[in-house]
């Protein structure tokens, strides 16, 4: 599929079901804050495409994204997910920092005493992501990665590797949920990162 085809789909859909992916996520990928929307530019090209895969499988649950993967093809997601990990993730839109606590301490040193490491371990310093498999939590929406954490929690997602965030979401209470998303929607991307 042509870039221009990535394109189309983005910004109209493709005709048999799938609407526009700006249409939520944004015109720049950078999604919807307020509504929860994840940013997609810049996330790994596998990463994303993997995701649309197990939406339309039905291995990660969502009632809006099920019906949207499903009618998109096995190259319109590859077009898709390619498009999106090409664009430069926005700065996210300023938010207040939460003061040091408990997100943060979970996010940088974790709670070893209830076997909960730190998320930084895996998604790399910052939360800034690492390759296919530990996507950038560093500007997301918080409303986002709460709504992931939960998801985890009660077994809705179950496509992380070797489950490992279903048995950490499962170790915090939904303060600390609340606490970790919001520390992460707070931090910025490094200066020219493409969130990776």
């Amino acid at each position: 599929m042509h870039a221009t085809s990535a394109q189309a789909l983005v910004s109209q859909g493709n005709g048999h079901g799938a609407p526009p992916c700006q249409s939520c996520h944004g015109a720049d990928g950078g999604g919807q804050a307020a509504a929860g929307f994840p940013r997609l530019a810049g996330l790994d090209s596998a990463y994303l495409a993997r995701q649309l895969a197990d939406y339309a499988a039905g291995t990660r649950a969502n009632p809006v994204m099920q019906p949207i993967a499903q009618s998109l093809s096995a190259d319109e997601r590859q077009a898709v997910a390619a498009y999106y990990s090409r664009l430069p993730a926005p700065a996210p839109p300023p938010t207040a920092p939460p003061s040091e606590g408990i997100g943060q301490t979970l996010a940088t040193r974790g709670r070893w005493s209830r076997q909960v490491p730190a998320c930084e371990q895996c998604h790399g310093p910052g939360g800034v992501g690492v390759g296919a498999n530990f996507p950038p939590l560093a500007g997301q929406p918080a409303a986002y990665i709460q709504a992931q954490m939960e998801a985890w929690q009660q077994g809705t997602r179950r496509n992380d590797p070797l489950q490992l965030m279903q048995h950490v979401s499962r170790k915090l209470n939904a303060d600390e949920v609340a606490a970790v998303a919001q520390w992460f929607a707070a931090q910025p991307l490094p200066a020219g990162s493409s969130g990776q």
